[in-house]
Parts: C-alpha cells; structure tokens; sequence
C-alpha cells in the first residue's frame, strides 16, 4: 500500500492561523488526491487494477481522505491520506512496477509544484526560497490576493509532499522506490526491516528536537530549496 504523508512541521514554523487557511486546506486536498490517483493510476497501467476496483482511481478527495490522518493534520501539523492498496505479485516485474508505482506519487507533486511557480511567475510573484513562500499577502484585486494565496500554498504543500514522501523509510513512498535498487537477496530482510518503519518515522518526528541532528526537517528541506532552484534556473 502506498500513503501519501506531508509533514508542514518539517519545511518550516507555521502558526495554527496560517496552516488553517483555507489555501492550504485547498492545496493539501488537491496535492493528496492527485498523489493518490497517481499511484492508483500507475498501478494500474502495470497491470493492477486493485485500486481502480475499490474506486481509488479519481481524484475525488472523499475517496482518499483518512479521518485519523485528517485529524492528525488538523491538531498536530502533519497528516495522510489512505494508502493505495497495491497487488505486487499483479506486476509482470515486481521489483520495477512497485517502484514506479511508489514513484508516481511524489512525481505528481513535482508537477503541481511546477504548475503552481509558473503561475506565480507569470504574476510576477517571487518564490526563490521556502521561506518566502510562507507569506501570504499580496497586493491587488481580491481575486489577484486569493490565487496568490492558492498558488503558494500549492508550491510548498506539494514540494514539501514530495520531499517528506521521497524519504526511505515506510511507510514513505522512497523505501519503495529504493526497493528496484536491491540486490534480490537483499529483499526479504530489507522488508523485515521496513515493518518498523512507521515507528521509526513517528520518532524522527516527535523526537526530532531530542536529535543532535533535524533528519527530516534538513531532508525536507533541502529538497526543497534544489527544486526551487532548479525552477528558479527554467523559469
């Protein structure tokens, strides 16, 4: 199963009013969804109609919500949306598919992401660094002020989706994108070891300040900032 997490913590110090706004909560419903119908897209195109059965091949975001994942997003500053279900054994080869598969996700958010910056460039609004993208307002029509809003809110939601979701661990889409790179041998320990994944994850986050070293906030962004400079250098 694939679940796509954001972790807003990780790319920067949000204030509650600012991560309830509703560009934000626009942007995470529609980076969520199309993250999801990403992988379910995928899945299926390699032969794994399992998720399009269970109707997850919308981008519908009613279909991808997960209530504790909402919640968590609404109470603590990160969340999830269900995991994709994927049938491995459907792909004609495994190790590949499932990493194209895992892949799709955060390749959908590099997309959005590249969408949302050449709106703003286009409007003449600078977003070089991340922490620019944190200030909401905007001069003009009311119009003008909400699609500023929305577009930035979209930039740093799906860079930061992308970014939190490529790190290798699971439940994260990277420990399956990395799964092609193993020797076969390699592969069955590599899942014993994966299934304590989530609580690894949970510790790196809500232990980070305990850290000598931030992993997940400088794994964040650092990706970050490198797609913004590369949007920077083609835009």
């Amino acid at each position: 199963m694939y679940k796509a997490m954001v972790n807003m913590k990780c790319a920067g110090t949000l204030s509650m009013m600012q991560f309830l706004n509703p560009p934000y909560i626009i942007a995470v419903l529609i980076a969520l969804s199309i993250h999801e119908w990403a992988h379910a897209f995928v899945a299926w195109k390699l032969g794994d109609s399992t998720a399009k059965h269970q109707g997850r091949l919308t981008i519908n975001p009613i279909a991808h919500i997960d209530p504790l994942g909402a919640l968590m997003f609404l109470v603590v500053g990160f969340g999830w949306a269900k995991p994709v279900p994927v049938n491995a054994y459907a792909f004609k080869k495994i190790a590949r598919d499932t990493s194209l598969t895992a892949l799709a996700g955060p390749f959908s958010n590099l997309v959005l992401a590249f969408g949302a910056f050449i709106g703003l460039s286009l409007l003449n609004i600078h977003a070089g660094t991340v922490n620019g993208l944190l200030d909401l307002s905007a001069g003009g029509s009311p119009f003008l002020i909400i699609l500023v809003q929305i577009l930035r809110a979209s930039l740093f939601v799906n860079l930061a989706l992308m970014a939190f979701n490529l790190f290798p661990l699971a439940p994260l889409d990277g420990s399956k994108i990395l799964y092609v790179f193993l020797p076969d041998d390699w592969h069955m320990k590599y899942d014993e070891f994966m299934q304590y994944g989530q609580w690894i994850l949970l510790f790196l986050i809500f232990g980070e300040s305990l850290l000598p070293f931030p992993i997940l906030s400088t794994w964040v962004h650092t990706i970050m900032q490198f797609v913004l400079g590369v949007f920077s250098i083609i835009g």
